[in-house]
């Protein structure tokens, strides 16, 4: 029988689901998404989600997957990868969550780098990714189902350790290749206590999965809800209409997106016939880039929706700053409150906020990763002493709220999604007739930012926007790939070759006060 102080309790992940099934087993815990191409799982109760999340650990166990051992998952929204989230951590495996927009290539490397054993893709993916290896390789469904999921044995006890390593999630940094950011369980225990708690989330809420569960575990607010038997509708694909729908259907009350995801609802909102789904009663959540101040102001307007700011990243687990409506507010206009409400916020509990001496946003607390998988160089680099190093310029004022005003790493944030330039820039550079190509982010009124290819050719080239575009989309995920290519005589540079990209941004950016969008 495992010894466990009655004093100090290891945290993790099981924990949340354990009280779901203890408090709420009868309850509705996921209606999965009705479209979904791998037989979708309908309504479960949360005694059915642990008794399946059980059965992944159990499937493992006869698979002989040994704890510690990673499971990679390319995978849209679905019931499966939330409940895999508990059992493939909750018994000390590791889960690599992957972007299912990445192309095979990028998935190999993945695979291959985090050392899986297992890789279970969409069915919607296989043809794509038919290339990619692995020891066990499955298109999710029912099959894959009776393969991974054990229901008549129990697994086997796996011993807490709360600074175990739960996920491995990769991030685009600033290098040519993705990182795998190590998220303990305490990492994810405590970002998911503490974001519910800002949020106030009860079992009364409802909560709409428009956030990709990739991404950073879903930003870590699916721990949260399922902890307090919080019902979790799963939408496989952003649509603002069908979340305006499923709203209304579901009596949904809160959700996670990016600024694109909040620009598409608006858009479908001015089509919407009858009273706007929630209003008065959604929270939605906005991370990735701050969006425009009108931007905010129409969720609270056209919606009547709460707008929520928060600010993090996929190293932090990722929450180190909120930015809510509070009741200092209260009796501004909306566009005044808009503009309180621009900021990435103040330091959440537990988190401790700075800016160096050159204006970089530093971070320290709990939520900060254990570092990048198999790169102790590269953690070290950004944890070269008691603060995370971010990679963003910016300031904190008086009320000490959080601005990002710039981004020291070459990082472009577009749709909610980080894209490296440096990895844009070599795809394009293998094109034959690129001389020089310089990738920047520029002022985009619904992604944020726009991916833009500055592109010297070489003599006597053809070469247009359309074959640059077509070229990158052989080698990277769309979402990645410039929508924009301008043409240059030549780049801006240093007398020692390197390419000066806060020249080459000036023209784009004119006009703004800040170099993000």
């Amino acid at each position: 029988m495992t010894n466990i102080s009655a004093v100090r309790v290891p945290l993790t992940v099981n924990d949340f689901l354990h009280r779901a099934e203890l408090v709420y087993p009868d309850r509705v815990a996921i209606i999965d998404e009705p479209d979904q191409p791998a037989d979708d799982w309908g309504r479960i109760d949360y005694r059915e989600m642990a008794r399946r999340a059980r059965a992944i650990a159990a499937g493992l166990d006869e698979l002989g997957i040994a704890v510690g051992e990673r499971i990679a998952m390319v995978s849209h929204n679905s019931a499966r990868l939330l409940t895999a989230l508990f059992g493939v951590s909750g018994s000390g495996r590791i889960l690599v969550p992957v972007n299912f927009r990445l192309v095979a290539e990028e998935v190999s490397y993945i695979v291959e780098h985090s050392g899986a054993r297992i890789l279970l893709i969409d069915p919607e993916l296989e043809e794509a990714m038919q290339d990619v290896e692995c020891e066990m390789k499955w298109i999710i469904g029912s099959e894959t189902d009776d393969k991974l999921m054990r229901y008549d044995v129990e697994p086997v006890a796996w011993e807490p350790d709360e600074d175990a390593t739960a996920t491995i999630n990769y991030t685009s940094g600033t290098t040519a290749r993705p990182k795998g950011v190590q998220l303990t369980h305490r990492n994810v225990w405590l970002n998911a206590a503490i974001f519910g708690w800002h949020m106030g989330v009860d079992d009364r809420d409802v909560y709409l999965h428009t956030l990709p569960q990739f991404h950073c575990n879903g930003w870590g607010m699916l721990y949260a809800t399922t902890g307090m038997g919080v019902r979790h509708v799963i939408l496989r694909k952003v649509d603002g209409l069908e979340i305006l729908r499923r709203v209304e259907s579901e009596g949904v009350t809160l959700m996670c997106a990016a600024p694109a995801v909040l620009n598409t609802v608006l858009d479908a909102a001015a089509e919407w016939d009858g009273p706007i789904p929630g209003s008065g009663r959604v929270r939605i959540v906005v991370a990735g880039a701050p969006p425009p101040t009108r931007t905010i102001e129409r969720c609270e307007t056209e919606l009547g929706w709460e707008f929520v700011q928060i600010y993090g990243l996929t190293e932090t687990a990722p929450l180190l700053t909120m930015n809510r409506g509070r009741e200092e507010w209260d009796d501004l206009s909306s566009a005044d409150r808009a503009t309180m409400l621009n900021r990435a916020g103040a330091p959440v509990v537990g988190c401790t906020m700075d800016i160096s001496a050159d204006g970089e946003v530093l971070a320290r607390g709990n939520m900060i990763m254990e570092g990048y998988w198999e790169q102790p160089e590269a953690t070290q680099a950004s944890i070269p002493n008691d603060f995370f190093h971010t990679g963003d310029g910016g300031h904190i004022d008086d009320a000490n709220y959080v601005t990002i005003s710039d981004r020291k790493k070459d990082v472009i944030i577009s749709g909610g999604e980080n894209v490296s330039s440096i990895e844009v820039e070599d795809a394009i550079f293998q094109h034959p007739d690129v001389a020089e190509v310089a990738v920047i982010g520029i002022p985009d009124e619904k992604w944020g930012e726009l991916v833009t290819a500055l592109v010297v050719t070489t003599p006597g080239s053809s070469l247009t926007e359309d074959d640059v575009i077509a070229w990158t989309k052989k080698k990277l995920a769309g979402y990645k790939c410039p929508k924009k290519v301008d043409f240059k005589d030549e780049l801006a540079r240093t007398a020692t070759g390197k390419l000066q990209k806060f020249k080459l941004r000036e023209q784009y950016w004119a006009g703004h006060d800040r170099q993000v969008n």
